[in-house]
């Protein structure tokens, strides 16, 4: 009978869940694993680091909603992962990782590269498991799938011992489960469904915050079917930006400390009472605050602060079942005098902004960048947002359009994502328009994988606000300088120049729009490297205990 390898039972497990794109760094033991995934049709991305795999993974899987695999070699390399699926922890991405690691037989024996890289994972893991035998590698593989994605999505990890990858194995005794799909829908309690629509109904000031569990559940037109029946203003947490076009008569992104402040019942659905929305706790919100919360997981229910009505369920589901009962119950024109309040207020807070962004100054105000970026963007450009500084403004100045195709640093706050995501993004999706908006400090982290897609071919264009370091050069709390904040004016553009990509340097703000046309045009990766005002501060919402 014929034999073959565990590592090619691997590659074969891994095409029968559907897989057809990998992102990974090569090394042993998961060589002859990744050449057969190469001979199997499935597109390897190689990448200069196993973290920026991991985070390239996890914007493939955001921008299709669909299990991104990520590779690394034993030890180093699969620690290396670590930071990349521990960011898909905390934004709940159905990541599935997968590391080799030291045979089997020396478990404990100290050997080359041994470490216990199951418990190093768990914690940043929903299931994490090693296998020990090859039979049992398409089984494994496909239970590592359904737990990805059922529930609550989030990332998994599966570690194979070098010598269970060379075990031989009869081809004829192994089974390949079906692929993976999508868990049934899970609806909410009816009776719950009717206290939040009867609750609903009474309030005054409603507003509805909806998260990435909206986006996972492929909700976002029943989200907008919702908003538009009940008349209540909306926002999204911000990698769950475009749910809802952001020009939508109902979106009033300047005015949302005030709808948040002042609302007296809010409708959370598929997000977590976390530091993004302040725990739901004052002063963010008010003391007497009335929440509705609907999530998959059962668990969230009530963390971090009372909930009035909680619904277990599918978002999606859980929306239909929301915009189902509001029929004939809420008038859409019962909240005009607070949708009116919050209109006015963003108009204000526009025109203000407005004023901002057209400053000819030198160094160029980050705003400035914003307004030209926001101004060439396509409405369904994938736009990926990675600083401090330029997140902030970016946040504030930027609107997306389409669900999913808006990306950023995360609940984790890692930085370092931008460039990955952005090879993630457009490998995903190679006729989307995609742009990574980076500062320069964050950008450093991962620069080199310009490299990665000069040589995949992947026309991603960066643009970085380059000022000169890490955060604005403003006034600090403790009369010395900010420590190792100062990095200097990197001619990124040459070094991208230099691996083959196209490159600009931009110092005026009338020369940013020619150069985002051009690197465009180019049909390569890109690097557009602008000079901004390192003294330029972004307000913003104090998130942490500490400031930078």
């Amino acid at each position: 009978m014929a034999t073959i390898t565990g590592s090619e039972v691997l590659a074969q497990a891994l095409r029968s869940q559907g897989v057809d794109t990998l992102f990974y760094l090569m090394g042993g033991p998961m060589l002859e694993t990744e050449a057969a995934c190469i001979s199997l049709g499935i597109r390897a991305v190689d990448t200069r680091h196993e973290q920026a795999a991991a985070l390239a993974a996890h914007a493939w899987t955001r921008v299709t909603r669909r299990p991104g695999v990520a590779m690394g070699c034993s030890g180093p390399g699969t620690t290396n992962l670590l930071t990349g699926v521990a960011n898909a922890f905390t934004d709940c991405a159905p990541l599935v990782a997968i590391g080799g690691s030291s045979p089997r037989v020396y478990l404990g024996m100290e050997a080359f590269q041994e470490i216990d890289q199951v418990a190093v994972m768990r914690p940043v893991t929903k299931w994490a498991e090693r296998i020990y035998d090859a039979r049992r590698i398409p089984d494994v593989v496909a239970t590592a799938f359904r737990q990805a994605t059922s529930g609550r999505p989030g990332p998994v990890y599966l570690d194979l011992p070098g010598d269970v990858l060379g075990e031989k194995v009869e081809e004829a005794s192994l089974v390949y489960p079906a692929a993976w799909r999508p868990a049934p829908r899970t609806l909410g309690d009816p009776g719950a469904v009717r206290e939040a629509i009867a609750l609903l109904a009474r309030a005054e000031r409603p507003v509805i915050i909806a998260g990435s569990g909206v986006w996972w559940s492929d909700g976002a037109a029943a989200l907008q079917a919702l908003v538009e029946a009940t008349g209540i203003p909306f926002y999204t947490t911000p990698i769950s930006r475009g749910l809802v076009p952001e020009d939508h008569a109902l979106a009033f992104l300047n005015a949302r400390s005030k709808a948040f402040a002042e609302a007296d019942v809010v409708l959370a659905v598929g997000t977590r009472f976390n530091w993004v929305i302040q725990f739901g706790r004052p002063p963010r919100f008010a003391a007497d605050l009335k929440v509705i919360h609907v999530d998959v997981n059962p668990g969230q229910l009530g963390h971090n602060r009372p909930v009035d009505v909680p619904i277990a369920g599918d978002a999606r589901a859980v929306l239909e079942q929301l915009r189902a009962e509001a029929e004939g119950r809420i008038d859409p024109r019962r909240h005009a005098a607070w949708t009116g309040k919050l209109r006015t207020l963003d108009a204000e807070k526009s025109a203000e902004m407005d004023k901002a962004m057209s400053a000819d100054q030198t160094p160029i105000h980050p705003l400035r960048l914003c307004k030209e970026l926001r101004d060439f963007l396509r409405r369904d450009a994938i736009l990926v947002v990675d600083g401090q500084e330029i997140l902030n403004y970016g946040r504030q100045a930027i609107p997306t359009f389409v669900p999913g195709h808006r990306l950023n640093s995360g609940t984790f706050g890692c930085m370092g994502v931008g460039l990955p995501f952005g090879v993630g993004a457009k490998v995903a999706r190679p006729d989307a328009q995609v742009v990574v908006l980076h500062g320069d400090g964050s950008y450093g982290l991962n620069a080199m994988e310009i490299d990665t897609a000069v040589r995949h071919r992947i026309p991603v264009v960066v643009v970085i606000s380059n000022n000169g370091g890490w955060t604005a050069d403003a006034p600090w709390t403790r009369p010395l300088p900010k420590p190792g904040r100062t990095l200097g004016h990197t001619r990124y553009d040459r070094v991208a120049q230099e691996l083959g990509a196209h490159g600009e340097f931009v110092e005026k703000p009338h020369d940013i729009r020619p150069a985002l046309e051009r690197a465009c045009a180019s049909g390569k990766p890109a690097v557009v490297n602008v000079i901004t005002d390192s003294k330029a501060r972004a307000q913003t919402v104090r998130f942490s205990a500490y400031t930078t």
